[in-house]
């Protein structure tokens, strides 16, 4: 018998007949064998033939979803078979009409019912079509289908058929995003306002936070005018008062710092692992583009429990032109985000958070280049702990600290704070103000305190403040992210203002009802929110202040005048604060630098101090703003820098019916030590 099943005539058959008769006999043989231990290819035997996908192939894939317990049909496309080709081929077995093309204003179906299926995609669930004949249509997806209930259900009732049309899971995740988007932009401006009112920025102040305000306003220019030594010495009490509270936390901090830090010992993600959602958020970053899809590429988890929205404006072109000119893996997706005020990353988070479903999520900037097992300890992190962990901070690491006096001290800045005081404030179990990016959250504890903030222009900040206040805690983890600092004033001053000006939102929302805040927070930690919101603007503004009276009363005493008593003390005063403020800051950064990066300390040393005068010109440039333009968003423009080469493609990102995608190039063998 040949491979049409046609006898050659009487007798034996030829040899290589034969030879090819027991190949075909093995071959069934081993296809029965395959669909005993896998019954999913029995039951997608006629489709599979349809695709013409090699029994060989066939096996891997079943195999792979078995163990990974995924959908077969997202795992057949994870292995090179295109969505459509699928649609078809499952569409011809099945009776049924394919649906090519998706008008979204046909479709009925509710926003409560759509974002349970953009959260979670896997979820099969009909959604109704309205033809222009007026009939109505369900639709259907790929995505875990059972084929032996549709073709029971189609038996039973064969008129069925005329009812359903199968459709590209893709395609309808792109319908139902098209008609939800008022409905998705409404939820992002305004959800936490309408849960959470008090702990909106919608309002920078309440009545009586804009009455001392205002009030101050008015009586400062006077009280300079009629009592200028009165008020000056008032001003100066407050600017010690501030400074000595920065000084006695970065202290504090210094007396209990670990300099090496803890080993991190970080185990491979098991293939049954968590959902893990990540969000980047991009605007005018078309440049980065190429350097981010490598460092997330390089991100070890597997990649069927694995997605990443990459978050862009919708009138952004050149960012989606730079993206769309990669071949992009399934897990990734871009998330286009209707044009509208307050136009803020907050507020792009606030819109994709509905449309991620993983357990976990993950926050990375454009510029970012996260450690690859990064997802891995922090996910080790919250599997040792209870819910009540919400958050856990990666390390922020500059990558450029020798580009110039700005990228250096940018970047003796991030090694106090997340080496040394962020470190301190987690091992205490104190409130913690999360960086911009690398935070990974318990999706849970995200969602139970309102997400971001849209109108909170330091969202991150903000966020700490509320977890704590809810009664989640957050903890920091080991393994960095890169990043690239400033390194020219006119790019690192309009960074520095939102962030100064985000502080002073944040201290202003929360500060409206001062004895709930205390109460919820409890002593220690609405101590340490009063230093990091409103003690370290309000020093850095008063910083000058202290200087100029410094260098007053030198002059003043080199020139032989002898000093009143209150002038000697403020003498006194003064020199104690300069110099422990900037002994803190520079012991803290010290005791967290590496050797190798302890070389040219002393030019840290001697930017020190014009450098805290920018950082005071900041802070009044914030308070501007936050009076003029509260929900203003400044953009930190980025540079795209090539510091190691492009990595070997992942058989996990582009998996091929030939690659196995299980051979995860990204994944260690063993146990990672640091």
């Amino acid at each position: 018998m040949d491979m049409s099943g046609r006898l050659h005539g009487d007798g034996e058959p030829p040899v290589d007949d034969l030879e090819t008769s027991i190949g075909e006999a093995d071959l069934d043989y081993g296809t029965r064998l395959s669909e005993i231990f896998f019954p999913v290819l029995a039951e997608w035997r006629s489709v599979l033939a349809r695709l013409s996908i090699p029994p060989e192939d066939a096996f891997q894939a079943a195999a792979l979803a078995k163990s990974n317990n995924a959908d077969f049909a997202s795992t057949l496309l994870a292995f090179g078979v295109r969505e459509h080709e699928l649609v078809l081929a499952l569409a011809a077995d099945l009776g049924l009409s394919a649906a090519h093309r998706i008008d979204p204003t046909r479709l009925v179906i509710s926003d409560d019912h759509a974002g349970m299926l953009l959260r979670n995609p896997a979820w099969h669930v009909p959604v109704k079509l309205l033809e222009t004949d007026g009939g109505v249509w369900f639709l259907i997806t790929q995505q875990r289908i059972r084929l032996d209930l549709v073709r029971a259900r189609l038996r039973a009732s064969p008129g069925l058929a005329a009812r359903l049309k199968i459709v590209g899971s893709s395609h309808l995740r792109a319908a139902i995003i098209e008609k939800t988007k008022p409905a998705l932009s409404r939820a992002a401006v305004s959800d936490l306002f309408d849960r959470f009112p008090p702990m909106s920025a919608r309002f920078v102040a309440n009545a009586w936070q804009g009455t001392i305000l205002g009030m101050a306003l008015a009586i400062l220019p006077v009280g300079l005018l009629l009592a200028p030594t009165e008020v000056m010495a008032i001003l100066h009490g407050l600017a010690t008062f501030f400074f000595f509270a920065c000084i006695s936390l970065r202290f504090a901090a210094i007396a209990s710092l670990n300099p090496m830090g803890d080993e991190a010992v970080v185990e491979t993600p098991p293939d049954n692992a968590p959902l893990f959602s990540v969000l980047v958020a991009l605007y005018q970053e078309a440049e980065m583009v190429p350097n981010l899809l490598a460092a997330l590429d390089r991100l070890v988890w597997p990649r069927h429990r694995l997605e990443i929205k990459l978050v862009c404006e919708a009138d952004d072109a050149p960012t989606l032109a730079a993206i769309r000119a990669h071949d992009l893996p399934r897990h990734v997706e871009v998330v286009e985000v209707p044009p509208g005020l307050p136009r803020t990353k907050p507020k792009a988070l606030a819109y994709a958070l509905q449309l991620t479903g993983g357990t976990f999520l993950t926050l990375y900037d454009a510029e970012d280049e996260p450690h690859p097992l990064q997802l891995v300890e922090a996910w080790r992190r919250f599997s040792r702990s209870g819910p009540e962990l919400a958050v856990v901070q990666a390390p922020l690491e500059i990558s450029n600290r020798k580009d110039g006096a700005i990228a250096r001290m940018f970047a003796f800045e991030y090694a106090g704070l997340f080496r040394g005081l962020l470190p301190w404030l987690s091992k205490h179990r104190l409130m913690l103000p999360l960086g911009g990016t690398s935070n990974h959250f318990r999706r849970a504890a995200l969602d139970h305190v309102g997400g971001w903030d849209p109108y909170n222009v330091t969202e991150d900040a903000d966020l700490g403040m509320r977890l704590a206040r809810f009664g989640y805690r957050a903890e920091t983890i080991t393994l960095p992210t890169f990043e690239t600092a400033p390194n020219r004033i006119h790019v690192w001053l309009p960074q520095r203002t939102r962030w100064f000006k985000g502080w002073a939102q944040t201290w202003l929302v929360h500060m409206r009802d001062p004895v709930g805040l205390a109460t919820d927070l409890g002593p220690a930690s609405f101590i340490v929110a009063q230093i990091l919101f409103a003690g370290m603007l309000a020093s850095a503004m008063l910083h000058p202040l202290l200087l100029a009276t410094l260098l007053l009363l030198v002059l003043e005493f080199l020139s032989a005048k002898p000093l009143t008593t209150f002038g000697s003390a403020l003498l006194l005063f003064d020199v104690a604060n300069v110099a422990c403020g900037y002994l803190s800051f520079l012991l803290l950064g010290w005791q967290t630098l590496k050797p190798g990066e302890r070389i040219g300390f002393w030019k840290v040393v001697l930017l020190t101090p014009p450098y805290w005068v920018l950082l005071s010109f900041a802070g009044w440039r914030a308070v501007w703003q936050l009076w003029r333009r509260p929900h203003l968003w400044e953009k930190t423009p980025h540079e795209a820098r090539r510091r190691r080469p492009p990595p070997a493609p992942s058989a996990m990102r582009n998996g091929s019916l030939r690659t196995p995608p299980w051979r995860d190039l990204n994944r260690p063998a063993g146990p990672v030590r640091r």
